[in-house]
């Protein structure tokens, strides 16, 4: 004879949702979905930019990232939905200093890369221990966003200097 297996019971999910701040993690994924947005078309125009004897794998690279923040922009949406809310449609604020070096485009990126990575962390802390699937889906993020700076950084520095081009934040 085997013994009964209790079912989950809708007062229990409703338990559990009710742990989740829904509207604080809401707020978050949309303040999340805009800035990547942002990115989408920061990084494509920086691809319009870049001259000289290195553009094709520069602007392949700038294209590569306007392509990564979109997916990272629809999952956030995604979320959103899940949620049961309706993603904005914003979109971040949008930095350009009109320098289009690439050194320039890249310190730009990195900064705000700094303030996206940053949204990503509130967003872990405000589903810690109150939903996995959100928990490490933030985390996945955390490390695709340091990842990314990690690369950024080493762009910025010099042949051979190993030293981070900016202390991380």
């Amino acid at each position: 004879m085997t013994a009964a297996i209790p079912m989950e019971t809708a007062d229990h999910k409703e338990n559990d949702m009710q742990a989740l701040d829904k509207k604080t993690t809401i707020d978050i994924l949309n303040r999340i979905l805009e800035a990547e947005l942002a990115g989408v078309v920061r990084y494509t125009h920086y691809s319009f930019l870049v001259f000289g004897f290195g553009r094709i794998p520069i602007v392949s690279w700038l294209q590569a990232q306007a392509d990564e923040s979109l997916l990272h922009a629809r999952q956030a949406g995604e979320w959103i939905t899940t949620l049961g809310a309706y993603p904005s449609l914003g979109i971040g604020p949008l930095l350009d200093s009109h320098q289009h070096d690439v050194g320039t485009m890249l310190r730009e990126s990195l900064q705000t890369e700094r303030e996206t990575l940053a949204l990503y962390r509130e967003l872990l802390a405000a589903v810690e221990g109150r939903s996995v699937a959100l928990e490490e889906y933030a985390r996945q993020m955390i490390q695709a966003e340091e990842l990314h700076q990690a690369e950024v950084d080493k762009m910025l520095r010099k042949p051979g200097d190993v030293s981070a081009f900016a202390p991380s934040a």
